[in-house]
């Protein structure tokens, strides 16, 4: 049977969603939905980006909200077509109040690459893959 890969949202949980819907919104993202509701929403290329109070994210979910570690075993990616956007990314990501986390350098994958960390700590990949030609709609094909 399977599950359809109909992959459609990545929700993020936040200490404070009005400081975190300013950061995306600083980004450049367009925002849907009414914060005041507890959740809003941000379009990406394909998928949205939901930021939702850490608790209560944690309750829906039915475990305890605890703090957070550092590193979370999770990356989130952006993919860019060329080594200056990358770093452009990275700028802009930084001036509105994301940590750069690591800059970015050249990759042994053959790519170049950097990331940052959005307030709550949700770290980001700005990356330029060779392979990976992002399209006039901002997504990505992998072949093998």
């Amino acid at each position: 049977m399977g599950i359809s890969p109909a992959f459609t949202i990545v929700t993020l949980g936040v200490a404070d969603l009005e400081r975190s819907a300013a950061f995306y919104r600083a980004l450049g993202w367009e925002q849907r939905g009414d914060a005041s509701a507890g959740i809003t929403w941000f379009r990406t290329s394909g998928t949205w980006i939901g930021l939702f109070g850490r608790a209560d994210l944690a309750a829906d979910v039915g475990v305890a909200a605890e703090e957070p570690p550092q590193f979370r075993g999770v990356t989130l990616a952006l993919n860019f077509n060329d080594e200056s956007a990358v770093d452009d990314a990275l700028a802009h990501a930084v001036s509105v109040g994301a940590r750069l986390v690591k800059p970015g350098t050249r990759a042994d994958w053959g790519g170049y690459s950097g990331y940052f960390a959005d307030p709550d700590g949700h770290v980001w990949e700005a990356a330029f893959a060779p392979a990976f030609q992002v399209s006039d709609d901002g997504t990505i094909d992998i072949q093998s």
